[in-house]
C-alpha cells in the first residue's frame, strides 16, 4: 500500500467534532481524510457510550441543523426498525430509554448507524476517506514552523504507518494528540487563578490535575438470574478504597454533596421512592442513563431495562492519561477498566438491598451492545483534553450565571455557534476538585478556535481555547458537534478564498462572509435576544 495520501483537509479523530468537520469539508466540495483510533465513528456517543447531555431548549433551538437532523434520525430509526407501542411511535419527542439525564437516551449502535448514514454519500463519492484504527504519531512542520505539512498516522494493531498531507489539519482526537506533535502551544489541567482570574481556579496551576475519565458499560437486570462475573483482579483494592476528599467508600451509595460538602448525598440503584436523611429524593442511578425502557416496546420484546453506567462510582481520578509516560498512561487506563468491572461485581455481590440482603446477581453485563468482548466501551469517556493557547480564551466570567449577573449571555461578534450546559467539572486527578456551576447559555467565539501561532492546524472538539472550568460545559455533545462543524467550514472557507483562518477573523468582510456560510448551513450563531427572561 502507498504510505502517503493527499487531501484538502485532514481530520485526525473520528468523534463527533471530527465527523462533523469532515462532513462540512465534503459538503463544500473538498477531499477529506478522516482518521479514527477505534473501529467506530462517533466518539462520546458511540465508542465512549455516553448518550447526549443537552440543554432545556434543544428540541426547539440551540444547536446546528445537522445535530437536529441526527436527533430526528435516531428517533426515526427506532420507529422504523423496532417493535414499539403505538404511543411511542407517535411521540415526536421519543426518548427510547426514558433516562432522566437526557431527552434522548439511545443505544450507541443506533448513534453509530445514524452517523455512518449521514457520512455515507460523501464516503461513497470519495470526498471522505475514513481510515479506521489509525492514530497520529508524528507531524512535520514547514521551515518557519507556523504551518504543518504532514501528519504521520500509525495503525494501532499492525503498526503500519501512513503520511497524510493536506492544506489544513484538524485535531479532533479525544486528548488533543496532534497539538504536541505539531508544535501547537497548548494547556493541560488546571490554570491558576492569577492567570485566568476565575474564582474557582486554584491558586497554583497544575497541568496534571485533569478531570477524571470513566469506562462506561451496559447492564440489564433479570430477576432470579445469576450473571456474576469473575472477581476482578483489583476488586479488593476498589472495595476498600476511600477517596481522600471524602470519608465514604467509592463503592457505596454515599458521597459528599457538591453544593454543600458538609452534607451527605445518597444515591440509589432502582427507583423506589425513598428519601435521604435530609428529606430529598434519592436519585435512582439505574434510570440515569437508561437506553431501553421496555414499556415503549411491544410486551416481552425486552427482558428488562438496559442502562449505561457512567456514575460517580466509576469515575477514575487516581491519575491522568495526558502528560504522563506511555507506561503510566496504560496503567491508569487499566485501573479505570478494573474500577468499572469492580463496580459490576460489587453490584452483583455486595451492594446493600432494601430487603437487608446483599447483591443483585441478576444484574447482567451486556457484552453484546458496545462492540467489545468484556462489555466495556471501546474507549474511556474523556472529559478533558489538551487545549490550544488561543487568540481568545473563554473563562468562567464569560459563562457563570452568578458572575455574568445582569449582563446576561456573553455575546461575541465572531460567534460561530451556540451551546448551553452548567460548568460541570468532575473530580480532578490531583486536588480532587469538582464543580457544578450554573451557567448562562453561551456562544462559541471564533477566537477560541485559532491557535496563537500555527496557521493551518485547528481544534475541532473539546481542545479549543477554554479553561479547565469552561471546558466543563464546552465539552458536551451538541457543543463539540458545533465546534467540529464550524471548524470544517472554516478550513474550507479559508482554502477556497486563499486566506488563513486568522485572516478570516481579522477581516470584517471575510468574517461576515464566513458567518453567512455557517448560517446557510444551519449553524445558529446567537441566542434569541429575549432568552434571559426564560432561563430557569
Amino acid at each position: 500500500m502507498n504510505n502517503e495520501r493527499l487531501a484538502d483537509i485532514v481530520v485526525l479523530g473520528g468523534g463527533l467534532g471530527g465527523c462533523m468537520a469532515a462532513l462540512a469539508g465534503a459538503k463544500m466540495g473538498l477531499r477529506v481524510i478522516l482518521t479514527e483510533e477505534t473501529d467506530w465513528l462517533g466518539g462520546q456517543l458511540t465508542s465512549q457510550a455516553v448518550p447526549p447531555d443537552e440543554h432545556q431548549w434543544i428540541e426547539e433551538f440551540g444547536c446546528t441543523q445537522t445535530y437536529r437532523e441526527f436527533r430526528n434520525r435516531v428517533r426515526a430509526y427506532y420507529k422504523q426498525n423496532y417493535p414499539m407501542t403505538g404511543e411511542a411511535r407517535s411521540n415526536e419527542r421519543l426518548n427510547p430509554g426514558n433516562g432522566w439525564v437526557s431527552r434522548l437516551c439511545h443505544e450507541p449502535k443506533v448513534a453509530l448507524r445514524v452517523i455512518e448514514d449521514m457520512l455515507a454519500p460523501y464516503v461513497s463519492s470519495g470526498r471522505i476517506t475514513v481510515l479506521y484504527q489509525f492514530c497520529p504519531t508524528a507531524a512535520a512542520a514547514a521551515a518557519n514552523g507556523d504551518r504543518v505539512e504532514a501528519v504521520t498516522v500509525t495503525h494501532v494493531s499492525t503498526g503500519e504507518e501512513m503520511v497524510l498531507r493536506g492544506a489544513y489539519f484538524l485535531d479532533a482526537t479525544e486528548c488533543g494528540d496532534v497539538l504536541p506533535l505539531a508544535g501547537v502551544e497548548y494547556v493541560t489541567g488546571a490554570e491558576s487563578r492569577r492567570e485566568t482570574g476565575e474564582p474557582h481556579a486554584p491558586e497554583e496551576a497544575n497541568p496534571l490535575d485533569i478531570q477524571s475519565i470513566t469506562h462506561v458499560f451496559a447492564l440489564d437486570y433479570i430477576e432470579g438470574g445469576d450473571f456474576t462475573i469473575q472477581k476482578p483482579e483489583q476488586y479488593d483494592f476498589w472495595r476498600q478504597f476511600v477517596p481522600k476528599h471524602t470519608h465514604f467508600p467509592l463503592l457505596s451509595w454515599y458521597a459528599n454533596d457538591t453544593d454543600d460538602t458538609t452534607q451527605m448525598k445518597e444515591y440509589g440503584l432502582f427507583p423506589d421512592g425513598r428519601k435521604d436523611v435530609n428529606g430529598r429524593d434519592i436519585l435512582p442511578l439505574w434510570t440515569y442513563r437508561r437506553i431501553v425502557d421496555p414499556a415503549l416496546f411491544e410486551p416481552g420484546f425486552y427482558d428488562g431495562d438496559i442502562t449505561l453506567i457512567n456514575w460517580p462510582q466509576n469515575d477514575y481520578f487516581l491519575g491522568p492519561t495526558i502528560g504522563v509516560s506511555a507506561a503510566k498512561r496504560q496503567e491508569h487506563l487499566k485501573n479505570a477498566r478494573q474500577l468499572s468491572l469492580s463496580l459490576v461485581y460489587w453490584l452483583q455481590t455486595e451492594t446493600p438491598r432494601p430487603d437487608g440482603g446483599r447483591g443483585f446477581p441478576g444484574i447482567r453485563l451486556r457484552t453484546d451492545l458496545l462492540g467489545t468482548e468484556d462489555g466495556l466501551a471501546k474507549y474511556p469517556y474523556i472529559r478533558e483534553s489538551r487545549r490550544i493557547r488561543a487568540l481568545y480564551t473563554i473563562t468562567e466570567q464569560d459563562v457563570s450565571k452568578e458572575l455574568r449577573g445582569a449582563k446576561g449571555i456573553r455575546r461575541y461578534d465572531d460567534s460561530v455557534g451556540v451551546g448551553s450546559y452548567p460548568l460541570d467539572v468532575h473530580l480532578t486527578t490531583v486536588t480532587n476538585r469538582t464543580f457544578y456551576i450554573p451557567n448562562y447559555p453561551y456562544e462559541i467565539p471564533l477566537g477560541a478556535l485559532l491557535p496563537v501561532r500555527v496557521t493551518n492546524v485547528l481544534p475541532a472538539c473539546k481542545n479549543i481555547g477554554t479553561t479547565q472550568i469552561t471546558n466543563g460545559c464546552y465539552r458536551l455533545h451538541p457543543t463539540e458537534w458545533n465546534i467540529g462543524e464550524s471548524a470544517g467550514y472554516l478550513a474550507a472557507y479559508a482554502l477556497q478564498n486563499q486566506v488563513t483562518p486568522h485572516e478570516v477573523r481579522a477581516d470584517r468582510a471575510h468574517l461576515r462572509a464566513y458567518q453567512a456560510l455557517l448560517q446557510r448551513q444551519g449553524v445558529q450563531l446567537h441566542w434569541p435576544d429575549d432568552l434571559e427572561c426564560n432561563i430557569e
